[in-house]
């Protein structure tokens, strides 16, 4: 018999598990070119949203199991727009649903990231910490525990939402929820 999950990591699969409802339920019914539209002033599209969510999910899994990756050497205040490097058409395209994917292909994998994070979240020590990467955005030397990183994961969910219940409304009014 497998035993039950503490009351701290029920609270996160449960809380991530209703964020994940609500972004996904933003996507529900939509063709593959609605889910690349870009309809308003950003050039986010709910196809490329379901898409970033995932691999940034993908990305803090595997921090909390090895730690820091090594992140790529881009200069982002002198990048020539016109003839950008690799890299930064990989991480642009992690925001788009790229002609010959699928919405469903990116929702399935959305769903297998989803499981491997509740396996971890039920498996880990909370209180192991990793050094996050050198970045402007972290404190130099910050370390966060796996359940800070599941604390922030859960807030990306949260905010990806709110930007893919903004983009489904201005695709053809449908509101993920009504007030």
């Amino acid at each position: 018999m497998t035993p039950s999950p503490s009351p701290e990591r029920a609270d996160l699969v449960g809380t991530l598990r209703k964020h994940r409802e609500l972004f996904l339920g933003t996507v529900r019914d939509l063709s593959d070119d609605q889910a690349r539209l870009t309809p308003t002033v950003s050039t986010l599209s709910l196809g490329g949203l379901v898409k970033h969510v995932t691999a940034t999910e993908s990305e803090w899994q595997r921090f909390i199991v090895d730690g820091p990756a090594g992140q790529p050497d881009i200069d982002w205040a002198d990048i020539d727009w016109n003839n950008p490097p690799e890299a930064v058409l990989a991480y642009q395209n992690q925001f788009r649903l790229l002609e010959g994917e699928t919405l469903a292909d990116v929702v399935a994998e959305h769903h297998r990231v989803a499981e491997e994070t509740e396996r971890l979240i039920a498996t880990v020590d909370l209180d192991a910490t990793q050094p996050l990467p050198e970045a402007p955005w972290f404190a130099p030397g910050e370390r966060w525990t796996a359940r800070r990183t599941f604390l922030h994961l859960i807030a990306e969910v949260s905010q990806h939402a709110g930007h893919a219940d903004i983009i489904r409304e201005a695709v053809d009014g449908q509101k993920s929820m009504s007030s």
